[in-house]
């Protein structure tokens, strides 16, 4: 990886902006000023030999609409917010791109009322610079210690997850050019134990078809597609603007190195909607083995399609499901569609679909839903009516939800976006934005209820982050018991791992740091749930003044107006599961610097959610309300990689 000292970026480099065209060397020589908000920014070959030109980004500003020319031809594009008076941070355009390319230049329009001096004067233009090095040292506090998160820029949707040869690939949506939503490719992560990530470049990066939306990937270990026995193939949602909308249809790629690098099918896109429906995404393809065919469920609005194929390249209509399902008004998004054992009992399989909606979610966002139901090929019938909802997860930030392909041994492991529509463009870190959660193993398990429920437990996997524990003894609690010291040196990466029995109204505890700062977890038995409840957290109070974070053109940019946005009120809360809280019940939580991760018994009950403390939690605080609590089989594990 590239290093330099964020400090020196500002300093350096300056000979290195170097004459084009029979210009010497300085900002206002490389950038032309063609108008008011158009400018036309050169790089000359000597430049070119430069590892990447850094961008300086200001996230307040307007959005800029870049495109790379060569050669009198469009080669890329991007949006970036081009620093106006002040520079947040730097992000790299790499040259390497653009090897053997000739007349490189960079094609700005910068979106906002300008004079021509006015957009001369503007900060970026000076702060341009060629480099030999990025930067990619962690400078972030809330950068989690043991979850994933992108080296630098913007992440959302885990996409194309798959395993094969021992190698756990994960795709993200991804913008390499800024910490907000926009210019989205699917960036790449592998693992060999689900903990450890290496990050490796970009796969599939943003084309004429527009944005690499969400998507899946499998391994075609029959030659389905024609392009050779275990071959990758990814499937994905071009997206673009129109006038009057959007255009979202399904494209394809194949890779023959394992997943590292991948070629465009020459014929995208593969399926488009028959009814040119605008909300139309996220392909998930699996394969059905009862008939020999490959089937793809994509989110259409309020429902799922479902399409079978032989090549995986040409698909039929086969039926959808969805609308009136689950909480309205909704956008069904990010599908996926497995088969699990129930109770563990291979003899009785049902299907499982993961919905994942935005908005809609129970304490507001985006959250994940699913339906348990039967399959016969062609439609899914669910068990359940159509008001009846069921979580996944019951924190405010868990989206996104899908399952690695191939995964090894039967086993059925999920993987999440760490964080809701609702903030996350704005949640009080810069160097990256969002982390995955845990990866989750699922299962199928019976209700006190009768009904099926999904279970979603942490990999056994995260057990080798252990570094170091403290075993306690079984105490109990009518009032408070404090422990002030978790850890020496707490880095905000730890595991609590308990059983809680509580015969009291109100029974839990709180991770505290010594600012005051908490979040509590307790039973409520008034109302038969569990809580994580976050309102004094730390930061919870961040809003300000936001534009729409990707406009493809100017004219896009004029639909909207400037709006004044305050997050507290969607951040600053508890959120709840139902539960019996007659039981002993055993309960682990998973904190790290910016999460908290709770599960009882085992996944039954799953809940993630988002802190900012100003300093790590590194005491604790039972306490116990109208009557006795126990605690038995406590241990606290720091965790680390």
């Amino acid at each position: 990886m590239y290093s330099i000292n964020k400090l020196t970026m500002k300093k350096i480099f300056v000979s290195a902006l170097v004459a084009l065209c029979g210009f010497t060397a300085s900002y206002a020589q490389q950038a032309s000023f063609l108008s008011n908000n158009h400018c036309l920014y050169r790089i000359s070959q000597e430049s070119q030999n430069q590892k990447c030109l850094l961008l300086p980004v200001q996230e307040d500003a307007e959005m800029a609409n870049i495109k790379v020319i060569a050669d009198n031809k469009q080669v890329k594009a991007l949006n970036v917010k081009l620093a106006k008076d002040h520079v947040d941070y730097f992000v790299p355009l790499y040259m390497d791109e653009f090897a053997g390319l000739k007349g490189l230049a960079l094609d700005i329009h910068v979106n906002g009322d300008y004079s021509k001096e006015g957009l001369n004067a503007l900060t970026c233009w000076k702060e341009m610079k060629f480099s030999d090095a990025f930067d990619m040292k962690n400078r972030e506090q809330y950068r989690p210690d043991f979850h994933h998160t992108p080296a630098y820029g913007w992440m959302n949707d885990p996409n194309g997850m798959f395993y094969k040869d021992g190698v756990w690939n994960l795709y993200f949506q991804y913008n390499p050019y800024g910490s907000v939503w926009g210019n989205m490719h699917w960036g790449h992560s592998v693992s060999k134990d689900l903990v450890h990530w290496e990050h490796l470049d970009p796969a599939i990066a943003r084309d004429t078809l527009g944005h690499i939306f969400s998507g899946s990937a499998i391994v075609d270990k029959n030659n389905s597609a024609g392009y050779g026995e275990n071959t990758i193939v990814a499937f994905y949602t071009s997206h673009r603007n129109i006038p009057g909308g959007q255009s979202q249809v399904q494209s394809m790629a194949y890779s023959t190195d394992n997943g590292r690098t991948y070629t465009k099918y020459e014929q995208n896109p593969v399926l488009t909607p028959f009814d040119g429906l605008q909300n139309f995404r996220d392909p998930k393809v699996f394969w059905y083995e009862p008939e020999q065919k490959w089937i793809m469920i994509v989110s259409a609005d309020k429902n799922m399609r479902f399409y079978s194929s032989a090549n995986l390249k040409q698909w039929e209509y086969m039926s959808e499901f969805g609308e009136g399902f689950g909480p309205q008004p909704n956008q069904f998004e990010c599908p996926d569609f497995i088969q699990l054992p129930v109770d563990g009992d291979r003899s009785k399989m049902k299907w499982v679909m993961i919905v994942n909606i935005n908005p809609g979610f129970v304490y507001g966002g985006s959250g994940t839903m699913y339906f348990v139901g039967d399959f016969d090929g062609h439609r899914f019938v669910c068990d359940t009516k159509p008001e009846v909802v069921k979580w996944l997860d019951w924190g405010k930030d868990h989206y996104a939800t899908v399952t690695w392909s191939n995964a090894p041994a039967g086993r059925t492991i999920a993987l999440a976006w760490m964080s809701n529509w609702q903030y996350a463009n704005y949640t009080p870190i810069q160097q990256f934005r969002s982390a995955n959660a845990l990866p989750r193993e699922l299962s199928l398990y019976t209700g006190e209820d009768k009904q099926l429920y999904l279970s979603a437990a942490p990999v056994k996997e995260t057990e080798n982050l252990r570094k170091d524990s403290k075993k306690l003894d079984d105490f109990t609690v009518n009032g408070e018991k404090r422990f002030e010291t978790l850890f020496e040196n707490n880095d905000g990466a730890f595991e609590l791992e308990l059983q809680l029995t509580s015969a009291g109204k109100e029974a839990g505890f709180e991770l505290l740091n010594s600012l005051g700062e908490k979040v509590r977890i307790y039973l409520d038995a008034a109302e038969g749930r569990v809580v994580m409840d976050r309102a004094e957290s730390g930061i919870v109070d961040f809003g300000k003044k936001v534009k729409p974070h990707d406009l493809d053109t100017e004219e896009s940019y004029a639909r909207y107006k400037e709006v004044t946005v305050n997050y507290k009120n969607d951040f600053a809360l508890g959120t709840w599961a139902p539960i019996n809280t007659a039981k002993g019940h055993k309960v682990q939580v998973f904190v790290d610097n910016g999460s908290v991760e709770l599960f009882v018994d085992g996944g039954r009950v799953a809940m993630t959610n988002l802190v900012f403390p100003n300093e790590p939690y590194n005491s604790l605080r039972f306490y116990s309300e109208g009557g006795e609590m126990k605690i038995s089989d406590f241990t606290i594990y720091k965790l680390g990689l």
